[in-house]
């Protein structure tokens, strides 16, 4: 009988760990992820990467001297992200104990799958970050006693609200000027926008928009390929939807859905990685590191270790991580909020 020291030895959760694969979200392909060595990133904020032309110089003159673009770099903090459950005295004399291999297949199956949502917990809150990042230039923490504000460089002028639910709206004329306004503003043009069912199902509603496509037919239904391919014919950029969920549960236990796009929020962005979704070290890293019998190349993004208390007896599996968005491309990135 496999006893919870064994089964939940760091080396086994590490090895488990490192072969769950999570289900791919739309930050992963926005943020990919890259591990770093401590606790601080340098980010350039809203960095434009045009090229910087030099100047034609007579000969034997000296050369003009560059500037770094360094005036908006700054040093973030990663933020500690982590959750853990508890194995009670009963659920450890059930492991311990088992009445039969069919009871003690259940609790491993049941500590594992708490693995799998503690891992997959700490994910999703990073994952919030990269959608509070792409959708306002800005990440706002308050939460477990953190308190903080970082804000990416996102032009005032890169955020409009506007109104596309009620009276005559021109949502094709807002597409060309949003797009307009970041070729004009940057030189790089947006090749992909990103909002709600709901704000699609707006747009795809939108008679002046459907009299464009069709003509005299315009009382025929649009389709979302239909709308893309009329967009991509006009060099505005296609729209996709990230309409996906998670839950936030209160100090009383109770559980709130949120969204990880607000939905009301309409993204025009370059072609690309928008930034990295940096992680790096830990406590129980570093505490990880001083054990020769831990193969420490096999330590993922996130560490999941156990733990335990004395009274009352209890054992505690923790999922941690430190992590952090960065965005160089915030100037590139248009930020509308549809009302």
């Amino acid at each position: 009988m496999a006893r919870v020291e064994e089964l939940l030895s760091v080396q086994e959760l590490i090895n488990y760990t490192k072969t769950r694969k999570l289900k791919e979200t739309m930050g992963d392909l926005l943020f990919p992820t890259q591990k770093i060595e401590g606790l601080e990133i340098k980010m350039i904020k809203g960095a434009s990467n045009l090229p910087v032309s030099a100047s034609v110089h007579a000969f034997d003159t000296e050369s003009e001297i560059a500037s770094r673009e360094g005036a908006n770099l700054s040093i973030a903090e990663l933020a500690l992200v982590k959750r853990k459950i508890k194995l009670d005295e009963k659920d450890i004399i059930v492991l311990e104990e088992p009445r039969n291999s069919q009871e003690e297949t259940q609790m491993i199956n049941q500590i594992f799958n708490d693995v799998d949502n503690l891992v997959s917990s700490v994910n999703t809150r990073i994952e919030a970050m990269r959608m509070e990042v792409l959708s306002t230039g800005e990440l706002n923490i308050n939460e477990n006693g953190v308190k903080a504000s970082l804000k990416y460089g996102t032009p005032t002028n890169h955020k409009e609200t506007k109104t596309w639910s009620s009276g005559t709206p021109d949502i094709l004329g807002d597409i060309y000027n949003m797009t307009d306004k970041i070729v004009v503003d940057t030189g790089f043009t947006p090749t992909r926008s990103l909002t709600s069912k709901t704000i699609l199902n707006i747009i795809l509603r939108d008679e002046k928009l459907r009299k464009a496509i069709f003509g005299v037919n315009s009382d025929k239904l649009l389709t979302l390929n239909e709308l893309n391919t009329f967009l991509v014919s006009q060099s505005l950029p296609p729209i996709f939807t990230y309409d996906e969920r998670y839950r936030v549960q209160g100090k009383d236990g109770k559980y709130t859905t949120k969204r990880f796009l607000d939905e009301n929020k309409f993204i025009l962005m370059p072609d690309g990685k928008m930034g990295d979704t940096f992680f790096g070290l830990t406590a129980e890293e570093l505490e990880l590191r001083k054990n020769p019998a831990i193969d420490i190349s096999s330590v993922g993004n996130i560490i999941v270790e156990q733990y335990s208390t004395a009274d009352p007896v209890a054992k505690w599996i923790k999922a941690v991580a430190t992590a952090l968005p960065s965005f160089p491309y915030a100037d590139q990135v248009f930020m509308g909020t549809i009302n």
